[in-house]
């Protein structure tokens, strides 16, 4: 059991970490074991702006930076955690292979997935929206897209949620959600949809900043949780990881600093979430 390190020995962890990092070349004993190791293997998304991204070794976004509040809380400084790409298609083979210790990557929890997986969490309740141009206020939710082209990706459950909530709507599918977003600043489509905070970060990034809008109105929950190895014993320090930074204000400065510039409000009926009981 790891015990709970106050934050300014942790930082301080960090700071020793980073000298001495230098002057060995980063080399760690190369243990690639679990929890009781010199290192935690994290998986995000790598291509997700505001939630997981990597770009050029750096790893930002909301999903990162809870990620690191609970390494954190686990006795892990950021210097310990091993960031690895986590596709969503890949979730659960990565944590029944021994890949990653744990996952922090727009993962919601389903009863299916329970079935091979544990969760802590969740760490925010997302919802399935519409991302519009901001000068566009003919739309303001499903029931407005009569008639209008929407873009989302090709098989996910986010275009077929809307296609049988408004038949007349004209779906576009790409292969991913900033091919939408583009489709969007060009006029080739009206609206994108996939759960709210995704769209929040698309709409973050610095080409995109103040030019859409989250139209506010969520049709869905999606609980995101944490992906942990079936028989997990951490899911109870993941929980209380999440609760005191919820409690501590470092949750919301996570999400504020992670979707400015999208006009973004939070579903504050949804968040900030109550973690679920752990798995007996």
């Amino acid at each position: 059991m790891h015990h709970k390190k106050k934050l300014y020995s942790v930082a301080a962890m960090a700071a020793a970490a980073a000298l001495t990092l230098t002057a060995c070349g980063g080399g760690d004993d190369g243990g690639d074991g679990g929890g009781d190791g010199d290192s935690v293997r994290i998986g995000i998304k790598y291509d997700q702006p505001g939630l997981g991204f990597s770009d050029g070794g750096e790893y930002t976004g909301f999903d990162v930076d809870v990620a690191k509040y609970v390494a954190g809380e686990l006795g892990y400084s950021e210097d310990q955690i091993e960031w690895v790409e986590a596709p969503s298609a890949n979730r659960e083979n990565m944590l029944q292979n021994n890949q990653v210790d744990m996952i922090f990557a727009t993962y919601s929890i389903t009863d299916a997935r329970k079935e091979t997986v544990d969760f802590a969490g969740p760490y925010f309740v997302a919802g399935q929206d519409l991302l519009v141009r901001a000068d566009d206020d003919s739309i303001n939710g499903p029931e407005d897209l009569d008639g209008k082209n929407l873009c989302s990706v090709t098989g996910s459950t986010s275009a077929e949620n809307v296609r049988e909530e408004v038949p007349g709507v004209n779906l576009v599918e790409q292969s991913g959600y900033a091919d939408c977003v583009t489709m969007l600043g060009s006029g080739g489509v009206d609206a994108v949809t996939t759960d709210d905070i995704i769209l929040a970060g698309l709409a973050s990034t610095d080409a995109n900043q103040g030019q859409f809008r989250v139209v506010g109105n969520t049709f869905s929950e999606e609980k995101y949780g944490v992906g942990l190895p079936k028989g997990s014993d951490q899911c109870e320090d993941i929980n209380a990881a999440i609760e005191k930074m919820i409690d501590d204000g470092a949750w919301e400065d996570a999400l504020t600093s992670n979707t400015e510039g999208a006009d973004y409000q939070y579903n504050t009926e949804l968040n900030p979430p109550t973690p679920e009981a752990c798995a007996s």
